[in-house]
């Protein structure tokens, strides 16, 4: 399983991507799939938060 650290580096390229997008649609789709990223790594870092023995070694759960 991916740290949310890792999830949150996903959103970013997403939204990196979406900024040099053209296409409004296309921009429109980055943007939410950064959305769900994001939701993954809040979903991940209240996982850890409840259940420490389930992180990662340098994963913080406060975040």
């Amino acid at each position: 399983m991916k740290k949310a650290s890792e999830y949150r580096a996903h959103a970013q390229e997403c939204r990196a991507l979406a900024a040099a997008m053209d296409s409004e649609e296309q921009r429109r789709q980055l943007l939410e799939m950064a959305e769900h990223w994001d939701q993954l790594a809040a979903d991940r870092a209240q996982l850890v938060r409840n259940h420490p023995e389930l992180g990662e070694a340098g994963e913080e759960a406060g975040r």
